[in-house]
């Protein structure tokens, strides 16, 4: 297991020379982990520990106050995934106000150089710094011969060769669309959440279900329907499907995410939990009546157990 730094304040950060990138990176997709590849192998050719510099809230939620930016990870789940990647330090940077005010060479001297002692900078190349995101590669190649540090471009090219962005997954998320959401992001989009008392309707119909409850409220919860998911529970891995939904058969006027597990009957209430979305199954819609609702989800367990026999 790599051995990851998470850093969010800058008076503690070790004195060692760095190769930083810079960014949001929002769901740490396929695109992203090139970046971090060349991060961290440039790092250990050069001699050098490998930094992300991100921000925390999103610079929108920060700038635009009416923003209703909804995000594919938590920090926490953002966190996570860059753990596993071989990163010697992660910082994340608090977005606030007055640092967004900082002019791009304040943030070239307080930051990269004074802070993280940055000897080289990988970065793409429409990438936007400084107040009023007023600089870009070419101001921070004038920077580095300046300061003393190298800047690493990474080209239209090779970014477009990946073509994925954070936009375009959260548009799959939006469509349900799951299958396209895991091929950009490399890995299952997940949602990270406490189990909670529900109103035990699913019990009655011998579909009992654990109901998640998302504290964050600025994550991004896919469209609503039935989901094969997945979750690791106790060390052991479960399978089940879930819906996020209304549940308008039973005249439900609040969404919920709840996830019957298959062959599993532990009381998990309080626990905090993670569940993998593997793959879409349906919309949510009404029955005409709780026996139809039943004979459903008798369907979908078969249709989630077929696709789970396939694929694990």
């Amino acid at each position: 297991m790599f051995s990851l730094e998470v850093i969010s304040t800058l008076d503690k950060l070790p004195e060692h020379d760095t190769v930083v990138t810079i960014g949001t990176f929002d769901g740490v997709h396929i695109g992203h982990q090139k970046i971090i590849n060349r991060l961290i192998n440039t790092g250990k050719a050069s001699h050098l520990k490998s930094v992300i510099l991100t921000f925390f809230p999103h610079p929108r939620m920060v700038l635009q106050k009416d923003s209703n930016i909804k995000l594919i990870n938590t920090i926490d789940e953002r966190r996570a995934i860059l753990e596993g990647l071989g990163l010697d330090y992660l910082l994340i940077k608090k977005f606030t106000q007055e640092f967004s005010r900082l002019t791009a060479e304040e943030f070239v001297k307080q930051i990269l150089v004074d802070t993280l002692h940055a000897k080289k900078v990988i970065i793409g190349y429409d990438h936007r710094f400084g107040r009023n995101r007023n600089a870009d590669i070419n101001d921070l190649r004038k920077y580095g011969e300046l300061y003393g540090f190298d800047v690493e471009e990474i080209s239209a090219q090779d970014i477009d060769d990946v073509s994925v962005s954070s936009t375009k997954i959260r548009a799959a998320l939006e469509e349900g669309d799951i299958d396209k959401t895991n091929a950009y992001l490399g890995y299952n989009f997940m949602l990270t959440g406490t189990v909670v008392e529900g109103k035990a309707l699913g019990r009655q119909i011998e579909y009992p279900t654990a109901n998640i409850q998302i504290e964050e409220d600025y994550k991004l919860i896919p469209k609503q329907g039935s989901y094969v998911v997945k979750s690791v529970i106790d060390g052991k891995q479960v399978f089940g499907m879930m819906n996020i939904g209304t549940n308008p058969t039973v005249k439900g006027n609040k969404e919920t995410i709840e996830v019957h597990f298959f062959d599993f009957n532990k009381d998990i209430y309080g626990q905090q939990i993670q569940i993998d979305l593997l793959h879409r199954i349906r919309d949510e819609k009404k029955f005409e009546s709780v026996a139809a609702l039943k004979e459903q989800l008798q369907k979908d367990k078969e249709t989630s157990l077929t696709y789970i026999a396939s694929h694990f």
